[in-house]
């Protein structure tokens, strides 16, 4: 708990959410070696928990490193220099949408980098480009809900096994498009008029090279569930071939340049550039769980729950309300703890449940996606301007969303 709540409180207590992550885990698995005379089995739930760990770090090692040699050849500016309207409700439309659908192709984080990063060079103005970078942060977690790669927890439960490709598609897909929907209704009355200024858009250093990157990027990150349908090998091996064919890419584009200029489009560059710090804060995070998970603290937690509460989707609902204040990562981990694959077999309610809350909950406060805080740094965004101008929104799109996934769920299995 005190591991936690460090976590939750690194912008107020100065202390990055990483080390409190990695010592939470460490220390978690000494308490409980110290504390159990049976040396070898601890080590050997450890060893297991790592297994399954380590095939979420290489998954996400990969896809950002893909990202990031995309975005090195500027291919992501193939699709963002498209957008030329100064209709400042038409382009709120056009942004949220483009954002939804980008970050299920990619992530929600690096499509919120690269949004904001566009909304820079169209809003002029610095309180209507806030506005517009707080719906960027729905629409980013709208869009990776319902993708097995747009969504860390939800790319968690696609390795883990509880859900798998087409079901978390076709399940979420209308949900998370109703919780983008409904806010934007909302805000586009109050939007009227013309953005000020003009777009100037510096040139492309090599518009073919930059569209090959992007086609073959994108195709290799949605290449990845196919690879594991018709290899049955798991996720992060499929993620390593698209890398792979992604890397050999670069280096043909590039192999007639310069040394120096060659290293800024090189894979070894863009590893240099992927954020290890999140990296890691998972692999303390999950650590810590797995520690939970061993000691059957979390069995014993969801049979509390389901006898104080009751109702499972009251507890998934409350799950992602937690998840705008609690980094969801933990949140989904340990929520996978408490219920087993017995229980609940792949592709139940709950799962596909608990990835739309925990990922769309998070736009509920700045604080509460990995989406969120990177636009928070971006633009200094202020806590307490989210809260007023942004959450009530998201927070009306958040049950939208659920009551609508409740609602076609039960339409569904009506009989």
């Amino acid at each position: 708990m005190v591991g936690y709540l460090a976590i939750t409180l690194e912008h107020s207590i100065h202390i990055n959410k990483t080390a409190s992550a990695l010592l939470t885990g460490v220390l978690v698995w000494t308490i409980y070696i110290l504390n159990d005379h049976n040396h070898k089995e601890v080590n050997d739930h450890l060893a297991m928990h790592l297994s399954e760990i380590s095939q979420i770090l290489f998954f996400l090692m990969g896809a950002m490193t893909i990202v990031e040699l995309v975005d090195a050849h500027e291919g992501f500016r193939i699709v963002t220099d498209r957008i030329k309207t100064r209709n400042s409700r038409s382009l709120l439309w056009i942004i949220s949408f483009i954002t939804f659908f980008l970050s299920a192709a990619l992530d929600n984080l690096t499509t919120a980098i690269v949004m904001v990063s566009l909304l820079r060079k169209l809003v002029h103005n610095t309180e209507q480009r806030k506005f517009y970078a707080g719906i960027v942060i729905i629409a980013a977690n709208a869009g990776g809900a319902w993708s097995p790669i747009g969504d860390v927890t939800t790319t968690m439960l696609w390795i883990g096994g509880q859900i798998t490709t087409w079901s978390i598609i076709e399940s979420l897909f209308i949900p998370s498009l109703v919780s983008l929907v409904i806010p934007l209704l909302y805000v586009s009355f109050f939007l009227k008029g013309e953005l000020k200024g003009s777009v100037h858009l510096e040139p492309m250093e090599s518009p073919r090279n930059s569209m090959i990157m992007l086609v073959v990027g994108v195709g290799a990150l949605i290449f990845v569930p196919i690879f594991k349908t018709i290899t049955h090998l798991p996720p992060y091996m499929g993620i390593l071939f698209g890398l792979s064919v992604v890397w050999l890419v670069s280096e043909a584009l590039n192999s007639s340049k310069d040394e120096e200029i060659q290293k800024r489009y090189s894979a070894s560059y863009a590893l240099s550039r992927i954020d290890t710090s999140s990296v890691l804060f998972f692999l303390g995070i999950l650590m810590a769980i797995g520690a939970l998970e061993a000691t059957h603290i979390l069995s014993a937690l969801a049979k509390g729950m389901d006898q104080v509460i009751g109702n499972q989707d009251v507890i998934v609902v409350a799950i992602g309300l937690a998840s705008s204040v609690i980094d969801n990562v933990p949140l989904v981990a340990a929520t996978m703890g408490m219920y087993s694959l017995a229980d609940f077999p792949t592709d139940s309610k709950i799962w596909e449940f608990l990835a739309y809350c925990a990922g769309t909950g998070g736009s509920i406060l700045i604080i509460g996606s990995a989406a969120g805080v990177a636009v928070m740094g971006m633009e200094k965004i202020d806590f307490f301007w989210y809260v007023r101008r942004i959450s009530i929104v998201a927070l009306i799109g958040y049950f939208a969303g659920a009551g609508a996934y409740i609602v076609i769920y039960s339409l569904l299995h009506a009989h």
